[in-house]
């Protein structure tokens, strides 16, 4: 398991799937906003709110709310004003774990977050403590099953479009590229007629620490407990789960 922000094989399941959606649809909402008010109401010039309204409609976040959220962020409507944060810190087993902010009201966010590590084994550290070991990259899935071209092809697809790497996780392939390339590989892959499961600027560590399933438990119950507030975005940390 990679140390990548979605925790796939495993983060256990939750309940209360109504408040689920709840908190997924507010951080897609907040996506939108800060795309839009970086760059503009235009998804055909601005890629980054494309990617972020594809991900909102993927994830059935209604037509009205993504319509109300760009008008907000580009000044035609009144609404709270939210600013990007990163914040990092150190979970159980001294493990790096950074987190992506949107919010209106840093204090009390600083508060909520500062409580759930501490509450839990880590600490909230000072800017800069950790992001040295995240690289900012882009992030590209594609199903294995299905896929219309071989490993080898694809790979040459990939580089040909200016991707870092590929390999495969459990049951997608994972293209990297640089945040500058990130666009250029997308649209290529997509011309090629690939579907994509994901495509997004995120954080990978640069190096990860080992844990077995009895000492990740802690680190994993941290992780979401933070996923589960509405300021976190998005959690990144440094550490694999050892499968023995």
């Amino acid at each position: 398991m990679s140390g990548h922000s979605k925790w796939h094989n495993i983060q256990r399941r939750k309940g209360k799937q109504d408040a689920v959606r709840g908190q997924l649809f507010t951080k897609l909402s907040r996506d939108i906003y800060n795309a839009a008010k970086e760059g503009g109401g235009n998804p055909d010039t601005n890629f980054r709110l494309k990617v972020a309204i594809e991900k909102a409609k993927q994830n059935n976040l209604p037509a009205d709310t993504i319509a109300r959220t760009i008008a907000k962020a580009t000044g035609t409507l009144q609404g709270v004003t939210y600013e990007e944060l990163l914040y990092e810190g150190y979970g159980p087993g001294g493990v790096a774990i950074m987190l992506e902010i949107v919010t209106d009201n840093r204090n009390r966010t600083a508060a909520d977050v500062r409580h759930i590590f501490a509450k839990r084994g880590g600490n909230l550290g000072e800017t800069g403590c950790v992001s040295w070991m995240f690289q900012r990259i882009g992030r590209i899935e594609i199903a294995r099953e299905g896929c219309p071209l071989s490993y080898d092809d694809l790979m040459l697809t990939a580089v040909e479009a200016g991707a870092d790497d590929l390999r495969e996780e459990d049951d997608v392939y994972v293209l990297t590229t640089s945040v500058e390339q990130f666009s250029a590989v997308r649209d290529a892959l997509e011309a090629a007629g690939l579907t994509l499961e994901d495509a997004e600027l995120t954080f990978e560590p640069t190096t990860t620490i080992e844990l077995s399933e009895d000492k990740a438990e802690p680190v994993l119950d941290l992780v979401e407990a933070l996923e589960n507030n509405d300021d976190v975005q998005n959690v990144y940390a440094n550490f694999t789960v050892s499968e023995e």
